[in-house]
């Protein structure tokens, strides 16, 4: 079993969280990708970005008023 790489890129602003994810899936290739996220606009892009690369993007609404956002190809 392969584990997941996790990505934080809460604080961040637009369009930093969607290009650190595309890099991060890039280098990945295949597996798992947890990328969290504070910003409901970055959690969109991050999903659209991981989408238009091919992977599947499943959102977590967390407690904190954040995002989980498991990308997986």
């Amino acid at each position: 079993m392969t584990s997941a790489k996790i990505l934080d890129v809460r604080g961040l602003s637009c369009p930093e969280p969607a290009m650190l994810t595309r890099e991060a899936l890039l280098s990945l290739g295949k597996g798992t990708l947890i990328v969290l996220s504070d910003s409901a606009t970055s959690c969109h892009n991050i999903e659209r970005t991981g989408k238009l690369a091919g992977w599947k993007a499943e959102v977590a609404d967390e407690d904190d008023h954040s995002y989980r956002i498991t990308l997986t190809k």
